[in-house]
């Protein structure tokens, strides 16, 4: 009964009538790899801001795309794609195609060389470090992971007990960012708004994401206690980072920016 019930259903799925449109198609794999302000979009798909605003609206109010008030510059915000949320709407569409379609695991070529990946924030002491542990702990090996802050501070307790959560020993030794810009990297990725703006090049041309994320430290619930704030930052970026095997190679060029 479900699998009549799925092919007779009337026209495409919504997800697959909302991204049909080629401007939303082109922002959405804009997002896919970074979050952006509005006029780094408007650059990229090369229309007009009233019409990326339009659109931007439309993938907003389904729900796939978010946006988050810049720490940096309070007058711009940064748009992120909700990476989640479009890979249960693939499914779906997949499945009134046919029940037996569903996603592939996405991850690399095993016998490829290790990423190496490099995530950066302001202070070193809570975002990156947390990136960086649960990445590696995602990915088992799989990647050379660190991480580093233009101004770094130390290990923040909250970040350490948001770890434990995830059966993970927080262990860091907070690093400026200035000792490693000799080192290569495939991707460097960036998790405050703040470091965007300063992160320095690396040789090697890596590829560069950013996810704009608020400081948790700076979050405190109406009681004073950051660890809500933490816990909401590492499932966060345990989220973003679940979908970063899908797109980590080391074999590519025309992704690097």
């Amino acid at each position: 009964m479900y699998f009549q019930a799925v092919l007779s259903s009337d026209g495409p799925p919504s997800f697959v009538r909302l991204l049909a449109d080629p401007v939303r198609w082109r922002l959405v794999r804009e997002l896919a790899g970074s979050d952006r302000r509005v006029r780094e979009l408007v650059a990229a798909v090369d229309q007009p801001q009233n019409l990326v605003s339009y659109h931007l609206r439309q993938l907003r109010s389904a729900g796939l795309v978010t946006a988050r008030r810049s720490s940096f510059d309070g007058r711009d915000s940064y748009y992120h794609l909700d990476l989640a949320r479009c890979a249960d709407a693939w499914a779906e569409a997949g499945a009134a195609v046919h029940p037996g379609i569903g996603p592939s695991d996405g991850f690399a070529d095993p016998r490829s060389r290790r990423a190496r990946v490099l995530f950066v924030c302001t202070g070193n002491s809570g975002r990156s470090p947390l990136a960086e542990a649960l990445l590696r702990h995602r990915r088992r090996g799989a990647v050379e992971v660190s991480s580093a802050g233009s101004h770094p501070k130390p290990l923040h307790a909250d970040a350490v007990r948001v770890a434990a959560e995830y059966g993970i020993t927080l262990e860091h030794e907070p690093t400026h960012l200035d000792s490693l810009r000799g080192r290569q990297f495939d991707w460097v990725i960036s998790l405050c708004d703040r470091v965007r703006e300063v992160c320095p090049e690396f040789p090697g041309r890596p590829v560069t994401i950013h996810w704009s994320l608020p400081d948790p430290a700076r979050e405190p619930d109406p009681g004073g206690d950051t660890l809500p704030a933490f816990q909401r930052t590492a499932a966060e970026l345990d989220t973003r980072i679940r979908f970063l095997p899908l797109s980590l190679t080391t074999d590519t060029e025309e992704s690097r920016t």
